[in-house]
């Protein structure tokens, strides 16, 4: 049971509006995306908001102990979802901790390079953050059953959540195609796992017809409240940075929910007066899944990418969903779509994980990216720079071994920087020749 908040609120008028058409919707009704087939945001009026005073809210709930507004993402609740505290679903997830990029940050070439390690979050991942705000929607609108599509952490994200809530999980996974990491979080929450012939696009076209005939709540990043909470890693990022803004922040794009959150909270800040900088949005894609990338490097209009294929299954996706928002928060940052080799993937990971961090592979796009961008002169060494490391280390333990004992190769990814393990004999002798 949490402690009710004791605190004032901001009241915010708030809708859901097309990103497309521009035409606007009650949040009485249950809705992902608009008539016209645009993807829906959570819109508000922030003309009459004093940003100041917001600002002030925000830093007297920072280090509270317990209760809704102690969670990383209920702090910020008055840009977050405006909903009374006996709805609101939560496992205290965000508090996510930033480090000093260390041996990554050496590697990249950058000298002020922080990570923000969202696979701090309790199910190991960012998606906690979107979770507990499209889970608290659903138990408003009453619903019993929620359903998603999933390469791995949304499903045991939206697992866990459902779990806290009552509410029955169906998940659709890509067979054969899920790290198993992620998939065992996923069983061991309770949810009803199905494994569809095909790949994530796939299960995603499947899972929206499915909720639509069955009346089940939907639960992927096309529902505009799951966009919502995953803003709360901006916020906190900024407010760990006591507000000071980096010239960059550094992101994978799988299917472009959180860079698309990370842009929409930038503007929201910026308007309220919060912030007066704009940080430059660095979008990363695996060179096998990468339409945006295409998109955005040859100037042509959005194509899904057929098959897509990457060591980095977080963001293993062809026809992301949330391309135009995603594309409206680059360009308003005045960002840039770079990708990612397999090999400076798991170069980058071995990094991350050497720095004593330690991150999924899809994560470490973000320090791939961020090394590939300084060495074409786009960022300086000099900048400051933020990377969002998505999730947790063990989200992807076979990616890891394979790396380390160079059995990638068929892959065509070498363990450039592998640390095997060896055999010795059990003597003392034969530790110290080893050490």
């Amino acid at each position: 049971m949490q402690r009710p908040s004791k605190m004032r609120t901001f009241k915010i008028p708030s809708f859901l509006k097309c990103v497309s058409c521009g035409r606007k919707y009650d949040l009485k009704e249950i809705r992902y995306t608009c008539n016209c087939g645009g993807l829906l945001d959570l819109a508000r009026d922030l003309k009459s908001v004093d940003g100041k005073g917001l600002l002030k809210l925000w830093e007297d709930r920072w280090g509270m102990k317990s209760g809704i507004e102690s969670s990383g993402v209920w702090r910020y609740r008055e840009l977050i979802l405006d909903v009374p505290d006996s709805k609101i679903i939560t496992r205290q997830e965000g508090n996510t901790r930033i480090y000093p990029a260390g041996k990554a940050g050496e590697y990249a070439g950058i000298k002020n390079f922080l990570l923000k390690h969202e696979g701090e979050n309790p199910t190991g991942s960012f998606k906690d953050r979107g979770m507990t705000c499209g889970i608290t929607a659903a138990n408003i609108y009453g619903a019993k059953c929620v359903a998603c599509a999933s390469t791995g952490n949304t499903s045991a994200s939206m697992a866990s959540y459902a779990a806290a809530a009552g509410f029955k999980s169906v998940i659709f996974i890509p067979s054969g195609k899920i790290a198993y990491g992620k998939l065992a979080q996923a069983l061991a929450y309770g949810g009803l796992t199905l494994q569809i012939d095909g790949n994530f696009d796939d299960a995603m076209t499947l899972v929206q017809e499915i909720c639509e005939k069955l009346d089940i709540y939907l639960l992927n990043s096309i529902n505009p409240f799951r966009i919502e909470g995953q803003k709360a890693i901006c916020f906190e990022t900024l407010q760990q940075l006591d507000w000071k803004v980096p010239d960059w922040f550094v992101i994978p794009g799988g299917n472009l929910g959180n860079n698309s959150a990370l842009s929409k909270a930038l503007m929201e800040l910026h308007e309220l007066g919060i912030i007066r900088k704009i940080p430059r949005i660095a979008v990363i894609q695996a060179s096998g899944a990468n339409p945006l990338y295409k998109m955005w490097k040859n100037n042509r209009p959005f194509e899904p990418v057929k098959n897509p294929e990457t060591i980095a299954t977080a963001i293993k996706i062809g026809n992301p969903v949330s391309w135009e928002k995603s594309l409206r928060g680059i360009k308003w940052s005045n960002g840039i779509v770079e990708e990612v080799t397999e090999q400076e993937i798991m170069d980058a990971k071995a990094m991350v994980d050497a720095a004593g961090i330690g991150a999924e592979p899809a994560s470490c796009c973000s320090v791939a990216g961020a090394k590939k961008l300084v060495e074409a002169g786009i960022i300086s060494p000099n900048d400051s720079v933020v990377g969002i490391l998505t999730g947790n280390v063990l989200k992807d333990p076979d990616a890891v071994i394979n790396y380390h004992t160079d059995n990638l190769r068929d892959k065509h990814i070498k363990g450039n920087f592998a640390n095997s393990p060896k055999s010795i004999k059990a003597t003392l002798e034969a530790v110290k020749a080893v050490l």
